[in-house]
């Protein structure tokens, strides 16, 4: 029973993490906006591919609720009816949480996928939260945080909802990453306090702590990170896309600190590595930490001096949230060491 959640659990964990990816490509793609509204996309379940889909018709059926673009506005069915052979204004209802009202079907699929990712991780949280329920009397805690880990699942969906009605503002997309970290935490403890792994390991106080600093550092970077993604952002709204060289002109204090804070994390994690070595300590996930944080490093060079490489950002969104989950899970093992140093 114990294997059989525990492969669940890991399931659940590697689809956020595939709604992470797919969170970055959106991002990478600047297809944010893709669909405008949410949780349907401009009005549909199955979002259109043809502008003509999103025009007005004469004598053409429209349901409640359905969107269309006139004007550069987005105008929402008030319920369903038959169109004349003239656009009624009082049969529509303006979109005001935003005024963007741009198709574009490649904007507007990668954002869709995005949302069936996080759909099908939610539903995967559900079906996890109900096989904990065996754990119940044994261990609460593991279906307590299983059920938690539904309600995070909701609260980030919502933290979609106000990134779109936002358009995007970029401190609630900020809180949408820490919370999608949050997230991947409770998942790793609810995979370690369920595996069967009989993996002994030496518990070392010195190690551990520095562990501790090491994630510490690592979420620093990620607030940091987003900070800079910011005033790129508004830099690629004022530049356009098609001027990358220029995007970090001038700038933030911000960008500043992520660049030479990560001397002090490679410094922090050389340490770890050190501790490993000289206490013969077995934490080999260590080596994979320190080889994810030097492609972390270089993807930031590429993105600073090359004008933003295709996918560098995206793979620079992604082995932080790795490089987050990997240090969490070995502070996990570090804490929970069975012998002594």
């Amino acid at each position: 029973m114990k294997t059989h959640f525990n492969t669940i659990a890991k399931v659940t964990l590697v689809l956020t993490y595939l709604v992470i990816i797919a969170g970055a490509v959106v991002r990478m793609t600047g297809s944010g906006m893709g669909c405008p509204d949410w949780p349907k996309c401009f009005g549909y379940y199955i979002p259109p591919t043809e502008k003509i889909q999103l025009e007005w018709h004469a004598n053409h059926d429209y349901k409640k609720g359905q969107v269309i673009i006139v004007d550069e506005t987005l105008q929402v069915a008030k319920s369903s009816f038959t169109s004349s052979n003239e656009f009624i204004k009082t049969n529509w209802d303006t979109y005001t949480k935003h005024d963007y009202a741009v198709f574009n079907p490649t904007h507007t699929w990668v954002e869709y996928i995005n949302r069936l990712f996080g759909a099908l991780a939610g539903l995967a949280t559900l079906v996890m939260a109900f096989a904990s329920l065996k754990y119940w009397k044994r261990n609460k805690s593991i279906t307590l945080l299983s059920f938690f880990t539904v309600f995070a699942m909701g609260f980030q969906a919502w933290l979609g909802k106000t990134v779109v009605d936002s358009n995007l503002a970029p401190l609630k997309i900020t809180i949408h990453m820490v919370m999608a970290l949050a997230i991947v935490a409770v998942m790793l403890y609810i995979i370690f306090k369920t595996k069967q792994s009989n993996t002994s390991f030496t518990f070392n106080i010195q190690f551990k702590n520095a562990l501790i600093v090491a994630l510490a550092l690592t979420c620093i970077q990620v607030v940091l990170g987003t900070q800079v993604r910011e005033f790129v952002d508004h830099q690629i709204k004022a530049l356009g896309e098609g001027n990358a060289s220029n995007w970090l002109n001038d700038p933030t204090t911000s960008f500043y600190i992520h660049r030479s804070f990560s001397i002090l994390v490679v410094l922090v994690n050389g340490y770890l590595l050190l501790l490993l070595k000289k206490h013969q300590l077995h934490y080999k996930k260590v080596y994979w930490v320190f080889g994810i944080l030097l492609v972390e490093i270089a993807s930031g060079i590429a993105m600073a001096n090359f004008s933003f490489p295709f996918g560098s950002q995206t793979l620079h969104l992604i082995l932080a949230s790795i490089l987050f989950g990997i240090q969490f899970y070995l502070i996990l093992e570090a804490t929970n060491a069975k012998n002594k140093a």
